[in-house]
């Protein structure tokens, strides 16, 4: 027996997929197909977080950018250009310094854009009528998921 993919709630082997409580033998299994379901609140949180992440990522820069604008036209007004170039250097530390704390809102985003903006469903017919077998709103993983179906159902059609 190959197994193709293995978690906590889905097995997929060479003999039968196996998901929650619902085992399907993979000779029983005449046609694989996924779809886009409806969308859940969980999809509909993931996507709104995304968003104000991205508002939060995004205003830092643009009020710096309006500081910095600010700064050059009362220094040229004034004419105190050392001034002005010791407050923008000192920004510009500032904001080195400050960029490895990044690292971890870019990483949510990363992660938020790997599990998708939708929800996805396996379907599977077999014994002539058409089951669900997941729903998941996990892009990443239902990939993984259907691609396993796949090559163990393409495998188990070949050696027939």
């Amino acid at each position: 027996m190959v197994v193709y993919y293995r978690d906590d709630a889905v097995q997929v082997t060479s003999e039968s997929i196996r998901v929650g409580g619902q085992v399907v033998s993979l000779p029983e299994v005449t046609y694989v197909w996924h779809s886009r379901g409806p969308k859940t609140l969980a999809v509909r949180g993931r996507v709104l977080g995304r968003g104000v992440l991205v508002l939060l990522l995004s205003l830092p820069p643009l009020v710096a950018l309006v500081c910095v604008v600010a700064l050059v036209w009362s220094a040229q007004d004034r004419g105190e250009w050392v001034l002005a170039l010791i407050i923008l250097a000192g920004f510009a530390v500032g904001a080195l310094a400050l960029t490895p704390f990044l690292e971890v809102p870019l990483g949510w985003l990363d992660r938020s854009y790997e599990r998708g903006n939708q929800v996805h469903e396996l379907w599977v017919q077999h014994h002539g009528r058409e089951e669900l077998l997941l729903r998941t709103p996990d892009a990443l993983r239902f990939g993984q998921i259907y691609r396993a179906v796949q090559r163990a159902v393409e495998q188990h059609t070949d050696r027939r």
